[in-house]
Parts: structure tokens; sequence; C-alpha cells
């Protein structure tokens, strides 16, 4: 499933449709994860005016509203030139003026593609959303505080969207094990100091995945069709079994809440 790295990644490429203008709508398939709504027939005429992402979603801000964008599980958003035949799973595609059309890719049908009505802020998608992790709001403070009631994992505690947008299974994974806090330690154990640690790490690792375009492990694809990098430099995502990189230990696979999750016993010790 594509994380907030991905996420970021799509935003950023699609950046050169920011001031275009629709020129037609084409519906191939409605029937995603919620039905495309059928207010994205009345975007031809209007201008995209900025694209913002809120956690996994991207907000495209029209000259009459919003219309909101989640890649699912293997959604994808690309631009490809107006006279390009669609491929099987294109199922929404916007014919812009510079002649680009701007097309909704998705396999598995899990994404959305959606009419925001009463925009972004009373959407009930969004507005229980945590704060965004290079935002001021998270804070070491803020995530200690956070803590002091959780009994569960940490990976858990982090990577829950009330607490902070976008910290998904690959970052998450990431991110304690270059802290050197064992996955499955209650939250309500992080000291403050863990709390700091874990929040600058949580950010330098995201900020390091956008910047290598993101994590294809199978579907992900930025808007010009092309993977992203950040797997060649996991540490412990998908390698269980394989040596640490660091000390050598045979990395372990546990399953936290459902995931799939590796760490390495060294590195990451439980607590006495």
């Amino acid at each position: 499933m594509p994380e907030l790295p991905e996420v970021e990644t799509t935003r950023l490429g699609l950046r050169p449709v920011v001031g275009q203008a629709v020129r037609s709508v084409q519906i191939r398939n409605a029937s995603l994860r919620q039905p495309v709504s059928p207010e994205i027939q009345e975007l031809p005429g209007q201008a995209i005016l900025d694209i913002r992402r809120r956690g996994k979603y991207l907000l495209f801000q029209t000259s009459k509203g919003l219309f909101l964008v989640h890649l699912g599980m293997s959604g994808s958003l690309r631009l490809s030139p107006a006279d390009e035949t669609p491929r099987k799973h294109d199922h929404v595609l916007l014919q812009l003026s510079g002649g680009l059309s701007l097309r909704f890719h998705d396999p598995r049908r899990f994404g959305l593609f959606l009419w925001l009505q009463d925009g972004a802020e009373t959407h009930p998608l969004l507005t229980t959303l945590g704060p965004e992790p290079f935002e001021h709001g998270f804070s070491a403070d803020y995530l200690f505080t956070q803590s002091r009631k959780r009994s569960i994992p940490v990976k858990s505690f982090i990577m829950d969207n009330h607490v902070v947008v976008g910290v998904g299974n690959i970052y998450a994974s990431e991110s304690l094990f270059l802290t050197g806090l064992n996955p499955m330690m209650p939250a309500n154990r992080l000291t403050a100091l863990d709390c700091a640690m874990l929040r600058s790490t949580i950010r330098h690792i995201l900020g390091q995945a956008i910047r290598r375009g993101g994590t294809t492990l199978r579907d992900f694809v930025n808007s010009s069709g092309n993977p992203g990098y950040f797997q060649q430099e996991l540490m412990v995502y998908g390698r269980e079994k394989e040596n640490c990189r660091i000390c050598r230990s045979e990395l372990q696979l546990v399953r936290i809440a459902g995931r799939s999750t590796v760490f390495c016993p060294s590195c990451q010790p439980v607590r006495p």
C-alpha cells in the first residue's frame, strides 16, 4: 500500500498540472472502494489551482471545490499523453489543457476518487487525523503525552493515524530499528528521551524516503510511471532471517496487530 512518502512523491510529480484546466472527464469504472463521485463529471472548464496532501489523501483544489484521491492498495496517478490508449485498470481519466491526461490506475479498486461537498476540514475521512509528521504539532512532548495511557505495542502506537499520520508498516519498522526500540514494547513505557529520538527518526526516515521517490515493493509507481528506490536502503523491513546490517545477528519476524514486523533482537532488545 502506498504510504506517506509515496503519496508525497506523487503530489510533487503532479505539480505541472497546477494552473491547467480540465477539458474532459472519462469515468471508465466507478466501482472503487466507494463509487466515484458523479460530481467529478462537472470538472470540465475548472482549473486545478493546488494539490495538497493530508496523510495519505491527495486534495485537488479546483475553481469550484475539492476532489479527494486515495491510492488504496495498488493505485497510482500518472500523467500520460492525451492520445495514449488507456490501460485496463485506468478507471478515471482527466484530459488537461496542457495536452496531458491525468489517469487514476487501480488494479485492486481499493482507492477513492471523491468530490468533497463541504471542504476537507469537515470530511469524515480527514477530521480525526493526527498531526503531520513534519509539522510543529508533532513534537517530542506531544508524542510522550499521547503515549502515557497507551499500553499497545509502540509499533501500533506510531502507526495510529489518530496519533500521527503517514507512519505505515515499512516506515514504522525502520524508525524503530534506527531508534533501538523493540517494536513490542508497550507505548506507555516510552521515556521522554525515547519520544524525542523517535520523533526525530520518524521525520528523518520519511524525509529520506521522499527524497528517494518512495518505496516500490510491488505496485507503486510515481506520476511518470517510475518506481521508488528507498527499498534499497531498508534495514529490517522484508529482511526476516537475513543478517542485521549493523551487528550481523539474524533478524526475527513477529506479527503485531496482524502486521508482519521484522526487528533485530540485539539492536532492539527487550527492556527489563
